[in-house]
């Protein structure tokens, strides 16, 4: 009778295999907290897609989100910084801030096209040092600044800084006056020059070339001033509106002309340079 036996099978035992997914897949907004696969960020222009925070990205980001595709062409390689006043251990920071964030100094200098347009735009970097101004981001701007004098091309300026770079004295200080006198010079000439500010805007930047643009727009949330709330709080003896210092308070105070979002970044800025320029709008975006 074995043919009505049933044969007796083992049970299936569960895969213990554990999948490792790498720790550098995730990241996490620094605002809410909220965690996610980089590549979500990165798709999302590294904004937020819980808080829409917008987070830091390189100047490099800036100018492949900024122009068109292959027209991007890197100026004013060759200018380095040094250590003018032998400020102790400058050097060495110099040299780690290479290693960590590239041989462009605290500003990448570009010429290429925006929708079209030819442009000439300078990008703050704030890995380099905390992208403080230095003589070298001086010297490039106003650089860029002869060149739109030379050939007509609107000047566009991405600040991301904490302002003067302490281990260069006045010579950093001077940046302020040198960038100031090319841009009135590109304000007699009528050459547009577009101002877009990004967390941060501090210190000597935000006193100087990052507050004369022709237009002035930010992105949403970024902390714009002259000095830190502490020390301001310290220096009035009183209490700070919330939010003083970010740039919706600035443009509901008339110190901005719009706070634009990173995706509307391009569009913005080609809509305003065919506006001063007088040329029609670019296909597909007279609607907007």
């Amino acid at each position: 009778m074995a043919w009505w036996k049933k044969s007796e099978k083992k049970a299936r035992q569960p895969r213990r295999e554990r999948l490792e997914i790498p720790a550098d897949v995730w990241e996490k907004c620094e605002a809410c907290g909220h965690t996610d696969i980089r590549e979500k960020f990165e798709r999302n222009l590294n904004v937020c897609p819980n808080c829409d925070y917008h987070r830091r990205i390189r100047a490099a980001d800036y100018c492949n989100l900024m122009l068109d595709d292959g027209s991007m062409e890197e100026l004013e390689v060759e200018l380095r910084s040094t250590d003018p006043l032998g400020f102790p251990d400058y050097p060495a920071r110099l040299k780690k801030a290479i290693t960590n964030a590239g041989d462009t100094d605290a500003l990448l200098a570009c010429t290429g096209m925006l929708d079209s347009l030819p442009v000439n735009i300078g990008v703050m970097d704030f890995a380099f040092m905390g992208g403080s101004m230095g003589s070298v981001v001086g010297e490039k701007i106003a650089r860029l600044g002869v060149r739109s004098l030379e050939r007509k091309y609107p000047l566009i300026v991405v600040s991301a800084s904490g302002g003067a770079r302490m281990q260069e004295g006045v010579l950093s200080l001077m940046q302020m006056g040198k960038v100031s006198a090319v841009l009135a010079q590109l304000a007699e000439r009528r050459i547009p020059y577009i101002s877009i500010l990004t967390n941060p805007t501090t210190g000597g930047v935000s006193a100087s070339y990052a507050m004369l643009g022709d237009a002035i727009i930010a992105e949403p949330g970024a902390v714009i001033g002259f000095a830190g709330p502490r020390v301001i709080k310290q220096t009035l003896g009183q209490d700070l509106p919330e939010g003083f210092q970010t740039s919706e308070f600035l443009l509901d105070h008339g110190m901005l002309d719009s706070v634009v979002h990173r995706r509307n970044l391009k569009r913005t800025v080609s809509q305003l340079l065919r506006h001063m320029s007088g040329r029609p709008a670019a296909t597909g975006w007279a609607a907007s």
